[in-house]
C-alpha cells in the first residue's frame, strides 16, 4: 500500500476503549500519514472521560455530538455525514474507522465503492459484518497489548504459536490459497504477491496473531518452504504439501 497516502481517522468513542489509540495510530502511520483525527462523541459524558485524557496528547480534534433522544446513537450520524464531507472534499485518499459497531458497515461498503481504502479498528466484540467490510481490520486488543509491551520492554510477546496458527483452519486456508493462486510454474510465489492478493479478499492482519510483518508470520506457521532469491528480488514461498 502507498504508505504516503493522506488518512481521515474517525472514532466513535462510544463504542471503543481509549487504551488502544496510541497503538491505532502507530500502525496507521505505516500506511501514510494522518490528516485527518476526528473524535465523535458527546463531551458531556463522564462516559468519555478516559477519551478527553488522550485528545490533546495525540492532536485528536473533538467533536461536539448531543445525545438529543434517549436511545438513539446520535454520534453514528454524526460521524457518517463527517465521512462523507471528506469523502466529498477530496482531500484525503483512504479513512480509518475505529469502532465496535457494525452499524458503519454500510458506510465502509459506500466507501470502498469510491475507490477508498478503509483500515477498521475495533474490539474484539466487533460483529463479523463489518470486520469482513474492510479493507483490513485489527483487533484493539492486540494493538493495546503490543503499544504497552513496547513501551516497557521495547518487544512485542504474546505471539500467536506455530500449533496454534497452525490448528486455524481459515487462515490456513487463507494463506495456501493466496499462495497457490500467485505461484508460478515452478511453484514459487513471490510474498509480495501473496500479501497483495490476501488484501484484496480479506480483512486480514498479522498483528491480529501478534507479528508486525505477514513474512513473520509465514516463517512462525512452518506451512511453506521460504527462498531469498540471489537477485534481491524478494522473498518467496512455498507450500510445503506441493
Amino acid at each position: 500500500m502507498d504508505n504516503t497516502q493522506r488518512i481521515a481517522l474517525l472514532i466513535d468513542c462510544d463504542n471503543v476503549s481509549y487504551n488502544s489509540i496510541e497503538g491505532v495510530l502507530e500502525e496507521i502511520a505505516k500506511y501514510g500519514k494522518v490528516t485527518v483525527r476526528h473524535a465523535h462523541g458527546d463531551w458531556k459524558s463522564e462516559h468519555l472521560s478516559g477519551w478527553v485524557e488522550k485528545l490533546h496528547p495525540n492532536a485528536i480534534r473533538p467533536l461536539q455530538q448531543f445525545a438529543y433522544t434517549t436511545g438513539k446513537n446520535a454520534t453514528d450520524s454524526a460521524m457518517i455525514i463527517d465521512a462523507m464531507d471528506l469523502l466529498y472534499s477530496k482531500t484525503v485518499d483512504a479513512f480509518a474507522l475505529m469502532t465496535s459497531d457494525s452499524d458503519f458497515t454500510p458506510l465502509v461498503m459506500r466507501l470502498l465503492e469510491s475507490g477508498f481504502t478503509v483500515f477498521g479498528f475495533g474490539e474484539k466484540k466487533t460483529p463479523l459484518p463489518f470486520v469482513n467490510a474492510c479493507s483490513q481490520f485489527i483487533y484493539t486488543e492486540n494493538l493495546a497489548k503490543s503499544f504497552d509491551e513496547k513501551k516497557n520492554n521495547g518487544s512485542h510477546k504474546s505471539k500467536t504459536s506455530r500449533n496454534e496458527l497452525r490448528g486455524d483452519t481459515e487462515l490456513v486456508i487463507l494463506l495456501r490459497k493466496a499462495v497457490e493462486q500467485t505461484s508460478g510454474d515452478d511453484g514459487w510465489s513471490h510474498l509480495g504477491q501473496v500479501g497483495s492478493y490476501i488484501s484484496n479478499n480479506s480483512s486480514f492482519s498479522s498483528v491480529n496473531y501478534g507479528y508486525l510483518k505477514l513474512s513473520d508470520l509465514i516463517r512462525a506457521s512452518d506451512l511453506f518452504e521460504i527462498e531469498i532469491k540471489k537477485d534481491n528480488s524478494g522473498m518467496y514461498v512455498k507450500d510445503k504439501k506441493k
